[in-house]
């Protein structure tokens, strides 16, 4: 009797560590392994957790539906997110959805290469939902404590296997993703203060 695989944790990440985080593995040859995107800070992720602001939404889509969501985090970096006939429900969310509307989409990092060599990274969504302001505040704080973590773990002297992939393999300062949590967590408080 096989067991279901387990679902793999969703990482919370900033968009701007999200766009950075273009190198793709398999931890096996098997086909239907999991591909992991290697965040820069040195976690693996095969599904991610966002929140943010839908800005735009695009039907990109040729020949059938296509769609484009445009998701902006507090720091105003971008996530892309595609859902087409694979992704009936995320689709018509996208489809139907009025931006700009707070919205969180769980989904699986996809990076694809650009005729001119570049790397860009996507969420293809499982699953779109509108949240209120009070969920995307505490995904911020969440998704700020996650990121910490992952650079106090990067800095320590005897890295695992995936802070070592990842200083091998992205020359990025992580520095930049301290300040992405920082900078969020003080739009909260700064809203905040206005609100008060």
């Amino acid at each position: 009797m096989s067991s279901a695989p387990t679902r793999e944790v969703a990482r919370r990440v900033f968009a701007a560590e999200f766009n950075d985080a273009t190198y793709t593995f398999k931890e096996s040859d098997d086909d239907r392994a999991p591909v992991y995107v290697l965040l820069p800070t040195g976690e693996r992720a095969n599904r991610v957790f966002v929140v943010g602001t839908l800005t735009e939404t695009e039907d990109v889509g040729e020949d059938s539906e296509y769609w484009q969501g445009r998701i902006v985090d507090p720091n105003g970096d971008t996530y892309f997110t595609y859902a087409g006939q694979y992704q009936p429900d995320a689709a018509s969310m996208l489809r139907e959805l009025d931006a700009p509307e707070y919205v969180s989409v769980v989904g699986k990092p996809r990076t694809y290469e650009t005729d001119e060599g570049e790397v860009n990274v996507s969420v293809r969504p499982e699953s779109i939902s509108t949240v209120d302001e009070a969920t995307r505040d505490r995904w911020v704080v969440e998704a700020a404590e996650r990121t910490v973590e992952r650079i106090k773990r990067f800095e320590e002297d005897s890295p695992d296997e995936y802070v070592q992939m990842a200083k091998d393999e992205y020359d990025l300062p992580t520095e930049s993703y301290r300040q992405a949590a920082v900078s969020a967590l003080e739009t909260l408080q700064e809203a905040e203060t206005s609100t008060n």
